[in-house]
């Protein structure tokens, strides 16, 4: 009895498997939305003043980032949680795929998050006369929060790094 539960649970897994096929689909609303976003800056280029090409390239930037931070997720929490991608040989693959681990995977999630969280704040920045101070008070809020955040998990990584690496060292002396 025990061992089918363990099995039925171990096999659970596979329940995630069809998220990370959303989050690939979902992929191509983020390009259709990156087209888009091109489409109106060329179409519109004689027209734009500096501040709404540089707004425009920061948008293209953050669809961008976006779309890493999602293959980010479908690749390190495929391999983390459901199985082991099976893409050796195969010469487009990125070398970090094989050495991702749930810790490497929260910390890029969050540098990434930061990261789109400094390029919305610094859209807000520029076009600073149709954002209200609330909004760029808590845009800063928040993307402060986002940096606290970061740092505070980085620091707790160092910390279990630390301690493990004690452990083993105190395992190995025995």
């Amino acid at each position: 009895m025990e061992f089918a539960i363990e099995r039925g649970i171990f096999a659970s897994r596979w329940i995630l498997a069809p998220m990370y096929i959303g989050l690939a689909l979902s992929m191509l609303l983020l390009l259709f939305k990156f087209g888009q976003e091109c489409w109106h800056m060329f179409s519109n280029m004689v027209s734009m003043s500096v501040d709404d090409t540089i707004l425009g390239l920061l948008s293209l930037i953050d669809l961008s980032l976006m779309g890493n931070l999602m293959l980010m997720i479908m690749f390190g929490g495929y391999q983390n949680f459901v199985s082991k991608l099976d893409l050796e040989g195969h010469k487009d693959t990125p070398d970090w795929i094989s050495h991702i681990g749930f810790s490497d995977l929260k910390l890029k999630l969050m540098a990434s998050i930061v990261a789109i969280s400094a390029i919305e704040l610094l859209k807000n920045f520029m076009s600073l006369d149709q954002v209200s101070t609330r909004t760029l008070a808590w845009g800063i809020g928040i993307h402060m929060a986002f940096v606290v955040s970061a740092v505070l998990l980085a620091g707790m990584d160092v910390l279990m790094t630390r301690i493990r690496d004690q452990k083993i060292e105190q395992d190995e002396s025995l």
